[in-house]
């Protein structure tokens, strides 16, 4: 006779996926705008540390006339435009969402992120349909739990 064996407790990930809705669109499209505008700010820092470490470079050394002082401002540029396309690129993807957003048609779903959760599972579940667990939200109200709980 076998014996009986106690379920055994998993971490499994929970697709949450969101309905389109003007409310929604209108949360997606402050954030990204607000973040876009982060960015803004933090280009234009870079702009003005990059431009005053150059002018300390100039100020402590003939920087004219000083290769060492050159290569030390070339060197500051290079690392200001890097982080500047850093900011420029993470920028384009935003706008891009900001774009996709306001495509989406009401009543729609879209996907939102990943959650994860725990679920049970014992000798002769299926364990394909224990792993595929969807969160339907509305407005920030759960509408829907799809799958096996």
């Amino acid at each position: 006779m076998a014996e009986a064996k106690s379920p055994l407790t998993i971490k499994r990930p929970i697709q949450l996926k969101v309905v389109v809705t003007p409310r929604w669109k209108d949360e997606m499209q402050q954030q990204l705008q607000a973040q876009t505008n982060q960015l803004d700010r933090q280009f234009q820092q870079i702009e003005m540390q990059g431009q005053r470490a150059i002018e300390e470079i100039q100020k402590q050394q003939a920087a004219l006339t000083n290769p060492q002082a050159l290569q030390q401002i070339e060197s500051i540029q290079n690392q200001v435009n890097q982080k500047k396309n850093e900011i420029q690129q993470k920028k384009n993807q935003l706008l891009q969402q900001l774009d996709r957003i306001s495509t989406l048609e009401m009543d729609q779903e879209v996907v939102q992120g990943q959650l994860e959760g725990f679920c049970n599972v014992e000798v002769g579940d299926n364990l394909v349909r224990k792993l595929q667990v969807e969160i339907l939200v509305r407005d920030g109200v759960v509408e829907e739990i799809r799958g096996e709980i």
